[in-house]
């Protein structure tokens, strides 16, 4: 399926690795020009090599952290003189706080918002200038499953990724008498670099994807209807079909990939 993204420009924050990463080598195959931010200029100059073997031989990274306003607004700037509009806008940002409410001090409270919300918000105040000149536009931002689904030990971050949920809904009504779409993914048990530290803590091989779902139902009680953990390629084109010109009419939506659960 051609998604009609060949020469559309694509910003992917935290495209640096995982499913950010995933996400981008997605729009990559399919001939976009892609922008990667992220906080470290080695994660950058990898993923950067990846695209460019792709179909992204002029993909850039630019070092980011999306918590400093400041920061974003330069890259954007930036990318204004590059390309003059944007067609997407990828938020694969997202906080690693663990703890419970009682047991997370304010500062914890404190991270986990300004790296899952305040990020998100920063990027997208950024970008709306540049995606309002584009012929189409479209926005996808990462939740969480575990909003829909507890975890006792994750109060912080489950909380930061409802705020995007709650965010990304907001702007899509918004935003919607541009035609500017905008979506949201809440990937399930999928094997991000922090699930598979987890694992390793506990002794798990990371590298089986049913060991991991194992160790999950054990640990949290949580299993999907597949038995194994999800991978981020298989999140990553979920991400492109949401943020092409393909996906002409969803907006609004909170797509799960989550390999079955009992979720609406």
């Amino acid at each position: 399926m051609d998604l009609g993204l060949r020469d559309a420009t694509v910003v992917v924050a935290g495209g640096g690795r995982g499913m950010g990463l995933a996400a981008a080598r997605c729009f990559a195959d399919e001939g976009a020009r892609i922008a990667v931010f992220a906080r470290t200029r080695t994660d950058l100059d990898k993923a950067v090599d990846d695209l460019h073997g792709r179909g992204s031989p002029d993909a850039v990274g630019i070092v980011v952290d999306v918590r400093d306003a400041t920061q974003v607004e330069r890259a954007f700037a930036e990318l204004a003189d590059r390309w003059g509009g944007l067609n997407v806008l990828v938020n694969a940002v997202g906080p690693d706080v663990r703890g419970t409410v009682e047991s997370l001090t304010d500062d914890q409270w404190r991270t986990a918002f300004d790296d899952g919300v305040l990020g998100i918000v920063h990027t997208v105040r950024s970008a709306l200038p540049l995606l309002r000149r584009a012929d189409w536009a479209r926005i996808v931002n990462f939740s969480a499953s575990s909003t829909q689904r507890q975890t006792v030990s994750l109060a912080a971050y489950t909380a930061a990724k409802a705020a995007v949920t709650s965010i990304s809904k907001n702007l899509s009504l918004q935003l919607a008498p541009d035609e500017i779409l905008v979506n949201v993914v809440s990937p399930g048990s999928v094997a991000s670099d922090s699930l598979l530290a987890w694992a390793r803590s506990v002794g798990v091989d990371s590298e089986d994807p049913y060991a991991l779902m194992a160790a999950i139902t054990e640990h949290f009680g949580h299993p999907a209807h597949l038995p194994r953990v999800g991978l981020p390629e298989e999140v990553g084109p979920v991400v492109a079909f949401l943020g092409s010109r393909r996906n002409s009419y969803m907006t609004g939506a909170n797509v799960n990939v989550d390999g079955g659960t009992d979720f609406t």
